[in-house]
């Protein structure tokens, strides 16, 4: 069966992006920086390739239209994987006829993971995105939250769980710390 995994990066404080949508930084990267260790780097490019390989393994991805729109459709597809848009309103012209890997589900975001998970085919639906995150965890449909906390303060932007109508209890399933980021699965308990 498939799990839904949210899979973000996100400050000490909070935020997923700056007000630009920049991920932080002076180079607008910060949040992600700890992903591009190389094998120089012993343990933490152990650690970041262990991240790569689950990513890699997804069977599809459930991005907001925010999301996936500013990711281009990662191009059409997340790595060959196909790409479900919980949506109100139909795609724009690119992906409507460019990305037929990319379906925009327009009854709610229920119908869009089962499409993911069906799409899937056992292996995990990777969930992007924040607003779509809470959605999802309101829903009762997000399995599993995977956060990396990099240690920084970015004091403004936006952020991960902005806005919850209620309370959602975790359960961590993994720690692991590294020097750029501590790494915290978490089981969505219910």
């Amino acid at each position: 069966m498939s799990t839904s995994v949210l899979d973000m990066s996100v400050s000490l404080d909070g935020y997923v992006a700056d007000s630009d949508d920049f991920l932080g930084g002076e180079d607008g990267e910060r949040l992600h920086k700890w992903s591009e260790a190389d094998k120089d780097s012993g343990r933490l490019y152990e650690v970041a390739a262990g991240f790569r390989d689950e990513w890699t393994a997804a069977g599809a991805v459930l991005a907001g239209r925010r999301t996936a729109e500013l990711m281009d459709h990662w191009g059409g597809d997340h790595g060959g994987l196909p790409i479900f848009v919980p949506s109100h309103r139909p795609p724009g012209p690119a992906a409507r006829w460019g990305y037929p890997l990319v379906t925009y589900v327009l009854d709610g975001i229920e119908s869009a993971m089962a499409q993911a998970k069906a799409a899937a085919g056992g292996k995990d639906v990777q969930v992007r995105g924040a607003y779509t995150a809470q959605r999802a965890l309101e829903a009762g449909v997000l399995d599993e939250v995977q956060i990396h906390q990099i240690p920084v303060l970015l004091g403004r932007g936006r952020r991960l769980f902005d806005v919850l109508t209620k309370e959602i209890e975790l359960e961590i399933v993994r720690v692991i710390d590294t020097p750029e980021a501590t790494h915290i699965r978490y089981r969505v308990r219910r």
